[in-house]
């Protein structure tokens, strides 16, 4: 199983960016995908979760109504689109995969990750 996130960089206070994580070697259509974060000095924390049907998400409130994850099952691909980015949402980035078709919250419900994408945002 492997996990590529990719599409994070440096951006301004206010703009956008949209993260990536194509998966391999596993039947991705029928898991539960995530995203997490980890800032300098914190630990990881919950962003978005979506069902493997999509039609199930969470978010973290610190994220809710700026964040939106989706997936493209016939790609492989989860994504996760951030609008309105704060500096606090300066962090490594991971994608992950449900042990589960679930959306959760759990961050030990997840058992493969990527290799993190940074996000920079500047004030």
């Amino acid at each position: 199983v492997q996990l590529q996130a990719s599409g994070g960089g440096l951006v301004q206070a206010g703009g956008s960016l949209r993260l990536s994580c194509a998966a391999s070697g596993h039947t991705f259509s029928r898991l539960g995908m995530g995203w997490f974060r980890q800032a300098p000095g914190k630990e990881r924390e919950f962003v978005a979760a979506i069902s493997w049907t999509g039609y199930t998400t969470y978010y973290a409130d610190s994220v809710k109504g700026r964040f939106t994850i989706s997936r493209d099952n016939a790609k492989n691909t989860v994504y996760l689109q951030m609008n309105s980015l704060k500096p606090e949402d300066t962090a490594i980035y991971y994608c992950a995969t449900a042990s589960t078709a679930q959306a959760t919250r759990v961050m030990t419900d997840y058992n493969y990750w990527g290799q993190g994408t940074q996000v920079t945002v500047s004030s």
